[in-house]
């Protein structure tokens, strides 16, 4: 029995250790600062990035993820309905299923419950459906977290997961 236990408690350790290794971190302070730009082309226009509403995700190779809001006022109604910020990735990622591939992209949280990727030119490429954390204290417009080695990009208390390839 207490070999049993042990090697459930080796496995269990090495299998932490491993997703450990792959789970990204959130990148903070000064060295947010300098991989959040300032302005975003998407759609032609370019918009103010809203630095106070940004996040960024480093994996251990070194590669990331950036999101952040935009200020999309000149934008017409049907494109800022659906976009609210830019995507910017280093990493293929998977987003509803879809795969995503290295590159800058628009990205937005609609009413109906819906996470949106699209190229420069509005078009769409993937969407995912959101979860509602009802359980979240303090929600601010945008902030990213890694729950148990898996990323949430939350947007209020509406976020969606993907996953590094």
């Amino acid at each position: 029995m207490l070999r049993r236990a042990l090697i459930g408690l080796a496995v269990l350790s090495f299998t932490l250790s491993a997703a450990a290794q792959t789970a990204p971190s959130v990148v903070t302070g000064a060295d947010l600062k300098k991989v959040v730009p300032e302005s975003y082309f998407f759609r032609g226009l370019n918009a103010t990035v809203q630095a106070r509403n940004s996040a960024t995700l480093k994996y251990p190779d070194g590669f990331l993820v950036i999101v952040a809001l935009v200020d999309t006022s000149g934008y017409s109604a049907d494109i800022a309905a659906k976009y609210t910020g830019l995507f910017i990735t280093e990493k293929k990622l998977t987003i509803g299923g879809k795969m995503l591939e290295p590159g800058q992209y628009g990205m937005g949280f609609t009413p109906e419950g819906k996470f949106h990727i699209m190229d420069v030119a509005a078009n769409e490429l993937a969407t995912a459906d959101t979860t509602i954390d009802t359980k979240l204290a303090h929600p601010v417009p945008l902030k990213v977290t890694v729950e148990n080695g898996q990323p949430r990009l939350y947007l209020g208390r509406k976020y969606v997961t993907f996953t590094a390839q």
